[in-house]
This record gives C-alpha cells, structure tokens and sequence, in this order.
C-alpha cells in the first residue's frame, strides 16, 4: 500500500511539474514605426505617489497589468520593453480603471502603445500571470509577496504572458523606443532594470520555448 502511494504521488509530480510550452516568434518578422507622443500622467516620481494616494482614498488598491512579450533571435529569448530616456524600462501595459477587467485593461493599453492610430487593434491573447508584485507603502519598494503587517497594500502589479501574433508592425510613440532585451542582460540586473524586470529569467524558466521562424 505504502509502495503504490508513493508511485501515484510522484506520478501525480511529474504531470504538475511537466513545462509549458511558449511560441517565440522571430525578433525578424516585426517591424517598428513611430506615432504621437504618449507622456506619463504624472510629471515625477513624487506626482505618481501623490495621485496614489489621492485614488487609494476613493478607490482603494491600484491594480495595474503588464504584459510579457517573448520573442527569439537565433534562439535566444528576449523580452520586449518600452524605454523613455537613457536608462529607464518598463513592460507594457497601465492602470486598471475601478471596476475594469484586468486582461481587458491590459488588451487596451497593448493597442494603445503599440498598434497604429486609426487601423485594425490586435487582437491580443492573455495568458498566465508569470507574477505578481505587491506595493505596501505610497513609496517606490515592491515585493512578490504582501508583508504581513500590511493589511491593505497600496497597488498589486500583475504581469500577464501575452502571445505575440506571428508577424506584425508595431507603432511607438515618439518618445518611447520598443527594445528587445535578452534574458542575459536582464538576468540578476536589478541596478539596470529593477527587481521586476530582472527577475523575468526566473520567472519564466518553467516554460518551455518553442523557437517559430
């Protein structure tokens, strides 16, 4: 009896253990344009906690959603990320608005930010949540987990798996620049890209990567 437990137990294992597996298309089969400029609601760091704040009063926790767009060249996976200035990144996506759906929000600013104005949206498919990142304080430090003297916090970031579609031409606003990162530079740079974006290697690793052409 004890025998056949254990063969069932690690039967059952291998079944919830076996990886996903997760198209990549090629980085070659995207183009990138531009469009209008899209600004930032908020002017500065302190302008974001402050209007946090305000919205935490009438709505309570932010949620924002985020995409994970997986792409290859020659088999190598990278991650597509949306830089403004020299040195800040961040993975597409916005705020969910009070009441909205999260994959609905996050299909709505993917279009937003990277699809023509005036021509055909994407129609994108969201997947697994990869991870989710909690904010306890009206203050920059996020945690993959929520600190257990903190009984409300103040924004949950939720990042989704997104299917890239096969090929497409994407337009970013002028004064963003779409860039395709490998997991090697993103990989334990958290100086670079911050805990969130670095930790995508990890997060991740329990897919299995299927390399389209």
């Amino acid at each position: 009896l004890l025998y056949t437990i254990k063969f069932e137990t690690n039967l059952a294992m291998s079944d919830v253990l076996k990886p996903a597996n997760v198209f990549l298309p090629a980085l070659s089969n995207f183009t990138f344009g531009s469009k209008e400029p899209q600004y930032e609601k908020d002017p500065s760091v302190q302008a974001r906690f402050k209007r946090l704040r305000q919205e935490f009063s009438m709505w309570g926790m932010r949620h924002t959603s985020e995409a994970l767009l997986l792409l290859h060249e020659h088999k190598l996976p990278h991650v597509l990320l949306l830089q403004l200035g020299s040195a800040f990144f961040k993975l597409p996506g916005g705020e969910v608005l009070p009441g909205q759906d999260r994959k609905v929000a996050l299909k709505d600013s993917l279009n937003k930010l990277l699809c023509k104005e005036n021509e055909k949206s994407i129609d994108w498919n969201v997947g697994d949540v990869v991870s989710q990142w909690w904010r306890p304080c009206f203050e920059p430090p996020q945690y993959p987990y929520i600190p257990p003297h903190i009984s409300t916090p103040k924004e949950c970031r939720t990042i989704y798996l997104v299917d890239l579609p096969e090929r497409a031409t994407f337009a970013v606003p002028r004064n963003y620049r779409l860039v395709a990162a490998p997991l090697f530079e993103l990989y334990d740079n958290s100086a670079s890209y911050g805990p969130v974006i670095s930790s995508i290697p990890q997060s991740i690793s329990r897919y299995n990567p299927i390399y389209a052409s």
